[in-house]
């Protein structure tokens, strides 16, 4: 069996990249690691966390898929136009995953603080999945 958040996640990275309003943000700094002193503004993949959601004859994953932006930017600006652009790029977005089927992509929260160092403004953005699995592999 496939792993439904994952083909989500190859899904996510791939919309982002190509989406005008985030890439005008961030270019095609969109990573799942992030590199050592990395340039700013950049996105990157949170924590996922996958429950069962499995019915009669059907299952099933509840994905929470975070996704986060981070500006060095005086205030909290620009990490909140990162975070409405992917806000806007991913919300009830219809992704055709490779194996699994996606029943829903919906925008959960939002929250922006500052780091620890002082200087980094953090946007988390979080979604909710729901994943039918494919048996077949």
């Amino acid at each position: 069996m496939a792993d439904g958040s994952l083909e989500l996640q190859g899904a996510v990275v791939a919309r982002l990249k190509a989406y005008p309003a985030v890439a005008a943000l961030v270019g095609l700094r969109v990573y799942d690691h992030i590199p050592d002193n990395p340039a700013f503004p950049y996105i990157s993949i949170g924590p996922v966390t996958e429950v069962d959601d499995s019915a009669d004859c059907i299952i099933g994953s509840e994905v929470t898929f975070q996704i986060d932006a981070w500006s060095r930017e005086p205030g909290f600006v620009q990490a909140r136009r990162i975070a409405n652009a992917v806000r806007a790029a991913l919300h009830g977005q219809e992704f055709n995953l490779p194996t699994n089927a996606l029943a829903s992509f919906e925008f959960t929260y939002r929250r922006d603080f500052r780091d620890p160092d002082g200087l980094t403004s953090h946007s988390v953005i979080v979604f909710t999945a729901s994943i039918e699995a494919s048996l077949s592999t």
